[in-house]
């Protein structure tokens, strides 16, 4: 697959029949939510589970969200989407990046990309 940035943490995923809007492809919420499991999947793979975060009461947040919808997907398309984390000042912020990738024809069709920033858990703070 042609990537973005190299060696990215992947997840397979195929679109259901739930996943299904109006418009006959897969509903733009079902990928914000892929992205959102991508992301805790990558975090754990590093070593980062959510009792690890609760126990040092910190993680990470989303600041800011961008998606943009490349090309439709329907019910039963094999995707991959790969993730990365991209930049950050190894303190308080951090980007993580998203791309999913139809695999009959490896077509790019989603590319997404977080702010995130470090909080205290307890106060909510920065």
């Amino acid at each position: 697959m042609d990537w973005d940035y190299p060696h990215p943490f992947t997840l397979p995923r195929v679109p259901q029949a739930a996943d299904i809007d109006g418009l006959n492809h897969t509903n733009n919420a079902v990928y914000v939510r892929w992205c959102e499991q991508a992301g805790w999947a990558h975090s754990e793979a590093l070593g980062l589970a959510l009792d690890d975060y609760r126990r040092l009461d910190r993680a990470m947040a989303i600041r800011r969200g961008e998606y943009d919808y490349l090309l439709p997907t329907g019910a039963g398309e094999a995707l991959v989407l790969g993730t990365w984390l991209v930049a950050g000042d190894g303190k308080l912020a951090m980007e993580r990046r998203f791309q999913l990738v139809r695999e009959r024809d490896g077509a790019t069709v989603l590319r997404g990309r977080w702010d995130l920033v470090c909080i205290e858990l307890s106060s909510g703070r920065p």
